[in-house]
């Protein structure tokens, strides 16, 4: 397979993982995992079938680092609740934030 992009070749390899590896899971799958990955209680066998989804989807690698930094930002932004908040943040946000805490 001389001369095939790797991203084709990941392509590939994943389809076949999902037609002939009845037991790997799916991209959406995957998603429902992530939390329970990231907390360190997945069962082994399930941890080992999660990483090898990692290892051929490239997207969902990309969606596990953005899940933690999403996590790492959200725990600093409650670190100190007396902090101002950044001048960049829009107004129209902290009005609707405020609103929704309301309800």
């Amino acid at each position: 397979m001389r001369g095939i992009p790797v991203r084709r070749m990941a392509r590939w390899m994943r389809g076949m993982m999902l037609n002939y590896m009845p037991w790997m899971i799916t991209c959406r799958e995957f998603e429902d995992f992530i939390l329970a990955y990231l907390e360190g209680d997945l069962p082994e066998k399930q941890r080992f079938v999660f990483e090898l989804h990692l290892k051929v989807c490239r997207e969902c690698r990309d969606y596990l680092v953005a899940y933690r930094r999403t996590i790492e930002v959200s725990k600093r932004a409650f670190e100190d609740p007396d902090a101002p908040l950044p001048a960049s943040v829009p107004e129209d946000l902290i009005t609707a934030v405020l609103a929704a805490k309301k309800k």
